[in-house]
């Protein structure tokens, strides 16, 4: 199970670095200027550090099987999981405006998030969950 645990965050992580990437690279941190972005930069920012963090110490934990390590990573998800939430609830809204229109590659009326593949979002959403149980569930020495 731990080493299912890292598959699926190691996988969670690809999936959130690539929305990360097109977030930035559509202006997403300019856009917090402007208003444009749904997705404030400390929330998307803190998400993915507090993940990464987590993952190191996930590492750890497997390096030495120290049982507060796995404690500490857990810990670490569940702010994750917190601002993971609260991305979706703000990118459903930018995400449905997309279909009413096509944006163009350079406006920047047009939310960064809204360029986030739904076949990223969907299955990062769902191996980050599958994440957070399987690092509960080795914490607890299931």
């Amino acid at each position: 199970m731990r080493i299912a645990a890292l598959i699926t965050w190691v996988i969670t992580a690809l999936g959130g670095f690539h929305m990360l990437g097109v977030w930035i690279r559509r202006g997403g941190v300019r856009q917090q200027r402007t208003g444009t972005s749904r997705l404030p930069a400390p929330v998307v920012f803190g998400h993915f550090a507090l993940a990464a963090i987590g993952l190191v110490v996930w590492i750890g934990y497997l390096a030495t099987g120290r049982s507060a390590l796995a404690w500490a990573a857990f810990g670490l998800l569940l702010p994750v999981a917190l601002l993971g939430f609260v991305m979706p609830a703000r990118w459903i809204p930018a995400y449905r405006a997309r279909a009413a229109t096509v944006p163009s590659g350079t406006d920047e009326s047009v939310p960064a998030e809204r360029h986030f593949p739904v076949a990223v979002v969907l299955p990062h959403g769902l191996f980050a969950v599958a994440t957070l149980v399987l690092v509960l569930l080795t914490a607890l020495g299931r």
